[in-house]
């Protein structure tokens, strides 16, 4: 790789969530910030199921909140957990709000860009060096003080300081219409779906309908959603006709080490490119927005001559994250491994591995910590 076309303070890999969140936060104190995302637009395609956990809203300032408010769809009170057809347990404290991905994250990179940050569309990271020189699908070089990868699962930053996700869930999402009004989060488990789950989640008169498997099961996404969209069909609680499809990767490996460097670049990594989606629910968004904020402020505080500034937020991240993503991703583990040792999991199992039941919240036994 050749020498840098120019040098900008920091560059943000990445513009969702977390790298519009770290691009304001970088910005504030004066930094010149370049951020790029190989999208045309921001937040297309939608490869999310757009629930945001009521507790996102406190932790945003008044930028991100108001990006909250203008893509909010409905709120949900509730979560309904079923087992292979049984009865739902229902959560009935279970608050959220149902947003329109696309605008939160457009308005997001408005947020960034209003504060003065550069911000690139159709614009992505080709190549970064172990100089830490970033070649850009532009064809042009960048040298920068710090490089934050928000990059998503499959982070390029990640894998050039030798952070990857090993784990990955894959999905399949169809939005559909919503024939009646609902409140509530539907979670579908079944041995039918290991390393997942399916879901039903209400966003005012349409519902993203969809589920996730571990990728030696990927061939079961398109009957397992067609046959729980038909069996919904029946019940009368959606329409046949289907709005939009959409799919992805969610990191479930749990949480890398979000801190590097690369020659006398400082990098680190923000949302799912650090590994902080749930191992089990998938969810993201909270931790993506946080994280993005904290690395911004990371950032900004490394540039005002505080070195340890880079190993503060990496211990910070593990305060606020690690616990619960060590619970979550060793009880994926204890599922995952009863596929290999005999039929796959019973409900009681099942039961275990989902955030709504008691027991994913009890001590492990000494069997279950074996599988850790």
């Amino acid at each position: 790789m050749t020498g840098p076309s120019h040098t900008v303070d920091v560059l943000v890999v990445g513009l969702g969530p977390a790298g519009a969140t770290a691009a304001a936060a970088a910005r504030r104190d004066g930094a010149k910030v370049l951020a790029i995302d190989r999208k045309r637009e921001a937040g297309q395609p939608v490869q999310c199921a757009e629930f945001v956990p009521a507790m996102v809203g406190p932790m945003l300032d008044a930028g991100r909140s108001e990006a909250l408010g203008a893509s909010w769809r409905q709120h949900i009170q509730s979560m309904a957990t079923f087992i292979d057809g049984d009865e739902p347990h229902i959560s009935p404290q279970f608050p959220g709000h149902m947003i329109d991905r696309a605008a939160f994250d457009a308005l997001l990179v408005e947020a960034a860009q209003a504060q003065g940050a550069e911000c690139r569309l159709d614009c992505g990271l080709a190549a970064l060096g172990p100089d830490g020189v970033a070649r850009l699908t532009s064809g042009e070089t960048i040298q920068a003080r710090i490089v934050i990868g928000a990059d998503g699962p499959r982070s390029k930053v990640g894998r050039a300081i030798g952070r990857v996700n090993t784990a990955i869930a894959e999905t399949r999402q169809i939005t559909v219409p919503l024939l009646t009004p609902y409140t509530a989060t539907d979670i579908f488990l079944s041995p039918s779906l290991p390393g997942g789950y399916a879901w039903l989640f209400p966003k005012g008169s349409v519902a993203n309908l969809g589920l996730g498997v571990a990728p030696p099961w990927r061939h079961r996404l398109k009957p397992e959603l067609e046959a729980l969209h038909r069996q919904l069909v029946a019940e009368g609680r959606v329409g046949g006709e289907v709005i939009r499809y959409t799919g992805g990767a969610i990191p479930v490996g749990g949480m890398l080490d979000p801190e590097g460097r690369l020659g006398s670049t400082e990098v680190l990594l923000a949302g799912d490119a650090a590994g902080l989606a749930n191992p089990v629910t998938g969810a993201g968004i909270n931790a993506a927005v946080v994280s993005g904020r904290l690395a911004g402020e990371a950032t900004a505080a490394i540039l005002n001559g505080q070195p340890d500034a880079g190993p503060d937020y990496a211990e910070e991240l593990e305060d606020l994250y690690k616990a619960s993503l060590d619970r979550a991703l060793a009880r994926r583990r204890q599922l995952l491994q009863l596929y290999k040792e005999d039929s796959g999991p019973s409900p009681a199992d099942l039961q275990r591995g989902w955030i709504a039941f008691p027991q994913y919240w009890a001590e492990p036994t000494t069997r279950e910590s074996a599988v850790r």
